[in-house]
């Protein structure tokens, strides 16, 4: 018997009882749904976190009060709370005045959040945030229309504002925005530019913020300290590479703050790599741990199909005979059930598959990105199958045993 035909019997077995066999796939088609969805947001996510590296660019760079290894516990948060201070613009200018690498460095502060008013309309927790007019170039900011700050407007601590996309839409629905105010904290600040939509990610708007210059923020909100203290952002010269920039940042600080040599730096610097690790090694383990769920039902899947394969041979028990009595080999008795297994358990993976597709195409629209890579797709398919077969190798060894006599005799 050729494997052709060896397909054919197996489509036709499947395609004989069709109630059984989609009830024997579910929990296939479930678990391996569940596992290209999990598979898939984490694919997403990285791919997010790189195309926002590259927006930003490879050779930028954030100084901070805190590092990624304050975080790892509470007595870490503790003291990194007492022992760093926070960043000062002195320390800005004299990075500024001494440093022979650094391209481009300016100040961020904030976020808080605000109402913002336009009229009888007013728009709740809106992201607040200073910034220094370098910023947006170092960012890479997208203008929809209008125009960033200037360094006028920031040493003179003018009321000017640059505006996300959400809030010029939900604030000036007839799209007449440069020029006029928002009030926040009964304060008004002209717009001046609109930057272009971002949407959404993990379900969070990314345009529903209002930025101001640094020093108009500090004068209307407090002060720059605290949860509102500056930190600095930074970009490397085209020619130089950015891990010699990061040090030359990190030697003037620790000479401005007279740190000992030998001690830790009371400050943090964030590289794109650092981030790239710090996400990598979070959706390593925690891909590993949520992945274990949906491998549990495929797993239960494999159980089903060696049962209802189990229940198919007996069920087709005088079927067997009749093959071998007619000059069928133990080979190709067991051929047909392991393909018949394997066809079952592939189609219940395909299934899961495109399932897994619609519901990521849905989670992509409604909250953050999802990619299945194409090699996942193969993968999917591949191990789906080898399932059906290591789950039907049992059953299919039984059949092969039978006895031709003793089947012939089966009611």
């Amino acid at each position: 018997m050729d494997y052709t035909e060896t397909l054919r019997l197996a489509i036709s077995a499947i395609w004989a009882h069709k109630l059984r066999s989609f009830l024997t796939l579910l929990g296939m088609i479930i678990g391996m749904a569940a596992f290209m969805l999990v598979l898939s947001l984490l694919q997403g996510f990285k791919v997010y976190v790189d195309e926002k590296i590259a927006g930003i660019g490879s050779n930028s760079f954030s100084i901070q009060r805190f590092s990624f290894e304050d975080f790892k516990d509470t007595d870490s948060i503790n003291a990194a709370q007492r022992l760093k201070k926070e960043l000062t613009f002195d320390e800005l200018d004299y990075i500024r005045e001494h440093a022979k690498l650094i391209d481009k460095i300016g100040a961020k502060a904030g976020n808080t959040s605000r109402d913002v008013r336009v009229g009888s309309e007013t728009l709740k927790d809106v992201g607040i945030s200073g910034v220094e007019p370098v910023i947006g170039e170092i960012d890479n900011i997208d203008i929809d229309y209008g125009r960033y700050f200037t360094v006028t407007e920031n040493n003179n601590s003018m009321r000017v504002a640059f505006i996300g996309s959400d809030v010029a839409k939900n604030l000036f629905p007839n799209g007449d925005v440069l020029g006029n105010e928002i009030y926040i904290s009964g304060i008004p600040y002209r717009i001046i530019g609109v930057r272009v939509a971002k949407g959404t990610v993990f379900g969070q708007p990314q345009d529903n913020f209002v930025q101001l210059p640094i020093k108009t923020f500090g004068a209307n909100f407090g002060g720059l300290r605290f949860s509102r203290s500056p930190y600095f952002a930074a970009t490397s010269k085209k020619e130089v590479k950015m891990d010699d920039a990061v040090e030359e940042v990190r030697t003037l600080l620790r000479i401005k703050r007279k740190i000992p040599p030998g001690e830790k730096d009371t400050f943090g610097i964030v590289t794109p790599d650092a981030i790239s690790g710090l996400i990598g090694s979070f959706t390593n383990t925690f891909g590993t741990v949520i992945l274990f769920v949906p491998g549990i039902a495929l797993f239960v899947g494999a159980i089903v199909i060696m049962n209802i394969m189990l229940v198919a041979v007996t069920e087709r028990t005088k079927e067997i005979g009749i093959r071998k009595s007619l000059g069928a080999r133990q080979a190709d008795i067991l051929r047909q059930f392991l393909f018949e297994a394997a066809t079952l358990s592939a189609i219940g993976g395909a299934t899961g598959l495109l399932l897994a597709f619609l519901l990521g195409y849905i989670v992509s629209k409604i909250a953050i990105p999802t990619v299945i890579p194409w090699w996942a797709a193969v993968i999917s398919i591949s191990v789906s199958a080898g399932v059906g077969i290591l789950a039907g190798l049992f059953p299919a060894w039984k059949a092969a045993q039978l006895d031709p006599i003793e089947a012939l005799r089966a009611e």
